[in-house]
């Protein structure tokens, strides 16, 4: 037996992606990283560490499929219990992700943003969880944010260790 899913209508697609980048730019407010900024000058970081120039690129693609992983599980109907409870824990992590940055970047508390990333790990593989009950593909979108922010969580680690 084959399940019918709803395809996400375009305001609700773009509803939810501008959700995605607006916590894109909460989080830019304090990670905006000069050349004269404590991150550049006062830390000391892993030669692995990926250039600067980097990090824009992949978070713009990666809240891009943030949203439309959400927008798929949105349009299978919020009067639907699961779906309520897999947005929330969206949103939840959505949040983990801002508040990391204002702890690493803002607040330059580099040992909490080490713990709290990891908090937002778990998060992401809840929603991975939940989304896939309802939408699979929602769930396949979050891979690669998946995977970025395994990679951030080792470089914020390794950032605290070396400082």
């Amino acid at each position: 037996m084959t399940t019918a899913y709803r395809m996400p209508s375009l305001p609700l697609l773009f509803g939810t992606v501008v959700l995605c980048f607006f916590a894109a730019g909460l989080g830019s407010l304090v990670t905006i990283t000069g050349t004269d900024s404590w991150f550049m000058t006062e830390l000391i970081k892993p030669g692995w560490q990926p250039p600067d120039y980097l990090f824009g690129p992949v978070w713009t693609v990666l809240y891009l499929l943030m949203g439309i992983a959400l927008a798929f599980v949105l349009a299978q109907g919020t009067e639907r219990r699961d779906v309520r409870i897999a947005a929330g824990v969206f949103l939840a992590q959505l949040v983990l992700n801002v508040f990391w940055s204002y702890l690493f970047f803002g607040w330059q508390m580099i040992s909490a943003a080490a713990v709290e990333i990891v908090l937002l790990w778990v998060a992401i593989c809840a929603t991975m969880y939940l989304f896939y009950q309802i939408r699979p593909v929602a769930a396949y979108l979050l891979i690669p944010y998946l995977a970025w922010v395994t990679f951030a969580t080792i470089l914020t680690a390794a950032i605290w260790i070396l400082n």
